[in-house]
């Protein structure tokens, strides 16, 4: 059994809301409300829910890119929430993201040797005519040719410019990659050549994935699991299979109701959930989902559910399961 690469613990981010005549701190925004989960080396952990859950703040926090509020991280059996800015650089040679927009993660002035050297120079790694080989050998393996790092990102397609992120991620040999929403800005056509690629690099270099998105079949095509999230918290997690074929969450239950199906004769019965999400500023009590969820109980409004295993490997936070 893969040992566990990363692990989080308890994890939160809140902002801080400023108002007043003196400018003080009157509340916070809950971007993510103490969350756990772990990655096994080799896997793909995917998180999917709606826009403004929390899915991209935990990826960047678990980077450090924004700094946590709490919790633990524990990376490769590191403490990284107290690593010293320097410390941090180092790990990150092994923690890297690939963000969602390709074109505005990509500096405009550089061409893309440019940008595909900088993590080398960053960390002072070998010389002038050790990284341009590098480059040039990073371009044949996401897809593209050596020619192509005279040239700038406008010079290229969003497809293109998403496998130079990704050449840029792959530069360092890290052990895991955070996917924030890799494939949401691009053509269809051009989604699946990324996720193949993706796939296709994991199995070559032995990678780690946090796939982040909102799109539950791109999720269901690359992940080994799946977090379902809600208002900063993991309301579901299992196996990815295992999701698809038995949702228990009301909440994952309305996502996959909503899934397209490319057969016509297919009937499937939607769940239309009523109302609009909560603000992350001033949550409902208890189960966050309470105020949307179809199923609600009385228990719901005041007692916020357990995270416990319901079936094997089946992680679910709904008082409809509670064992007690």
């Amino acid at each position: 059994m893969a040992e566990e690469l990363l692990v989080v613990s308890n994890l939160k981010k809140y902002y801080p809301i400023t108002g007043g005549v003196l400018g003080g701190e009157v509340g916070v925004v809950k971007a993510v409300d103490d969350i756990s989960f772990s990655v096994k080396k080799g896997e793909t952990l995917g998180l999917v829910g709606e826009s403004g859950c929390g899915k991209s703040t935990t990826g960047r926090a678990l980077l450090r890119l924004i700094e946590p509020t709490a919790g633990e991280i524990r990376f490769d059996g590191v403490d990284v929430m107290n690593l010293k800015p320097d410390d941090m650089r180092k790990m990150r040679r092994d923690m890297q993201i690939v963000f969602q927009d390709p074109f505005a993660s990509l500096n405009p002035r550089h061409n893309v040797e440019r940008i595909l050297e900088e993590p080398l120079i960053v960390h002072g790694i070998g010389t002038s005519a050790e990284r341009k080989k590098k480059v040039a050998e990073m371009l044949e393996v996401v897809g593209l040719n050596s020619y192509h790092a005279r040239r700038y990102p406008h010079q290229f397609s969003g497809g293109q410019r998403q496998r130079i992120g990704i050449a840029r991620a792959l530069m360092l040999k890290p052990k895991l990659i955070v996917a924030d929403e890799p494939v949401s800005a691009l053509d269809v056509s051009i989604q699946s050549q990324v996720l193949n690629l993706m796939q296709d690099l994991q199995k070559d270099m032995g990678l780690t994935y946090l796939f982040i998105a909102h799109d539950l079949s791109v999720v269901r095509h690359i992940s080994n699991r799946v977090g379902v999230m809600y208002l900063g918290r993991i309301v579901e997690l299992t196996t990815s299979s295992q999701l698809y074929s038995n949702p228990l969450h009301p909440y994952t239950q309305a996502l996959m109701s909503a899934v397209p199906t490319p057969d016509p004769d297919v009937v499937r019965e939607r769940v239309i959930l009523e109302g609009d999400v909560p603000s992350p500023a001033n949550p409902p009590g208890g189960c966050t989902f309470h105020t949307r969820c179809p199923r609600v109980k009385d228990k719901c409004r005041t007692v916020r559910p357990e995270f416990q295993e319901i079936e094997k490997n089946h992680f679910v936070a709904c008082h409809l399961y509670n064992q007690a």
